[in-house]
């Protein structure tokens, strides 16, 4: 198939670094968002979210017409659909962004296009989608009726890439190609390996969709895993940071570090795919997520109960991001603690160095953004915590002096990498 023109909806995270690589590549790339003030920005050379370096990427495709984005979809040889999937009551979840971004692009689907769920779905998801485009072009035929003989390409290839490194990633990691044929695998294989360096490994839509589903219910386990050990040390007026650098010195233990709970728009949700799914067989990954899910209201009340001790009203929250050195604040813990000590009554100042202002609803619970040097010179007393291993705070010697509560281990000395510890002990295998 001949990829000349490539359409991706939904301009996020995932989206705008996918459309400007393709587009980077020479491909002509139409960015579809509902969003018309991230149309807009992209229009302009600009973005509208952080990640190092696609300021410049998006910039020299824009420039040079290969990108431009719209909030109408058009005709194009394949569509990359990106939209978010979060969930509803009870941790169901809500596919209507694919919905809706299935019906929009299905008027100016044409013979021969190629579509591809990037989204992280439910297994069935890529099926369901399949069966919206067949109900909006009842003319056109699908792979789930006509097979290797349908009009129109269908797969599910899920992004795996890390907030920070998605542009190098994008193209170095391998990706997991589940088409609904394979003719469908075939020409999604062709479709990314216009900017993959790293294999395209073929299966079907639901291993696919079930893949990303596992990578990230894996790591939530592990992290459930280091978060009921720093809570359990925390009883037994034990170290956990020490302890688990002890412990890796094992050669076969690898444990991770506990944090203030989990959070983003992957890892927080996902497993909660596979509990709705089969809620009577995924014991241990439900397990984990009530466990992660449980860490912020403990982080509260030992925030509350540190500003109780010291008589005061005033907490500083440092970070509000789910993770390090980025902006994304979706499903992140630190801004769950933050909003709940507010409602208690608390005047939280917050650092968060990757954003300029806080959303709306923590402004109307009078919350404060400051800049870490305010928060290292606030009046005393205050309630001081690390929420967020950011770099400006892990760094900061004149923070580590204020001997804040320390939830992420930003400013723990006595943390150590893995390769470190493995070296110490003699069992790195070289390369």
């Amino acid at each position: 198939m001949n990829f000349e023109r490539i359409s991706v909806v939904g301009l996020g995270y995932i989206g705008l670094p996918t459309a400007a690589v393709f587009a980077s590549r020479k491909k002509s790339v139409i960015g579809v968002d509902v969003n018309q003030d991230a149309v807009d920005t992209i229009n302009r050379g600009e973005i509208h979210i952080v990640e190092p370096d696609l300021d410049m990427v998006v910039m020299g495709a824009v420039s040079q017409g290969y990108l431009k984005a719209t909030v109408t979809p058009e005709p194009a040889d394949a569509f990359v659909i990106a939209v978010p999937t979060p969930f509803k009551d009870d941790h169901v979840p809500d596919l209507a962004y694919i919905e809706a971004a299935s019906r929009a692009i299905a008027p100016v689907l044409e013979k021969g296009n190629l579509i591809i769920l990037e989204s992280t779905s439910p297994v069935g998801a890529t099926e369901q989608m399949a069966d919206w485009l067949s109900q909006e072009r009842p003319d056109l035929s699908f792979p789930q009726t006509h097979g290797e003989e349908s009009d129109i390409r269908v797969a599910h290839c899920p992004e795996r890439v890390l907030p920070g490194q998605v542009l190098r990633e994008l193209v170095d990691n391998d990706r997991v190609i589940g088409g609904m044929t394979q003719k469908c695998s075939e020409a999604s294989v062709q479709l990314y390996k216009i900017f993959v360096e790293g294999e395209c490994v073929i299966t079907n839509a639901r291993t696919a969709e079930m893949a990303k589903l596992t990578e990230n219910s894996f790591r939530d386990v592990n992290i459930a895993f280091a978060n009921e050990l720093s809570i359990i040390c925390d009883k037994l007026d034990i170290n956990v940071w020490e302890l688990i650098q002890l412990a890796n010195r094992h050669p076969r233990v690898d444990i991770l570090q506990p944090g203030p709970g989990v959070g983003g728009h992957c890892i927080a949700v996902d497993p909660w795919f596979i509990v709705n799914k089969t809620p009577d067989e995924a014991k241990i990954i439900k397990t984990a997520r009530v466990v992660n899910d449980g860490k912020p209201q403990i982080v509260i009340q030992t925030i509350t109960s540190h500003a109780d001790r010291l008589n005061t009203k005033t907490v500083l929250c440092l970070g509000a991001a789910f993770k390090p050195d980025i902006d994304d604040l979706r499903e992140s813990p630190a801004l769950r603690i933050i909003k709940s000590i507010a409602s208690k009554g608390y005047a939280v100042k917050v650092v968060e160095p990757n954003i300029d202002t806080l959303p709306n609803d923590l402004l109307e619970q009078g919350c404060e953004l400051i800049s870490l040097e305010e928060a290292i010179d606030y009046k005393k007393p205050n309630a001081l915590a690390v929420l967020v291993a950011h770099r400006q705070f892990a760094t900061s010697n004149e923070l580590r002096l204020q001997a804040p509560l320390d939830f992420c281990g930003a400013l723990k000395e006595r943390r150590a990498d893995r390769r470190a510890i493995q070296e110490s002990a003699g069992v790195v295998e070289e390369k």
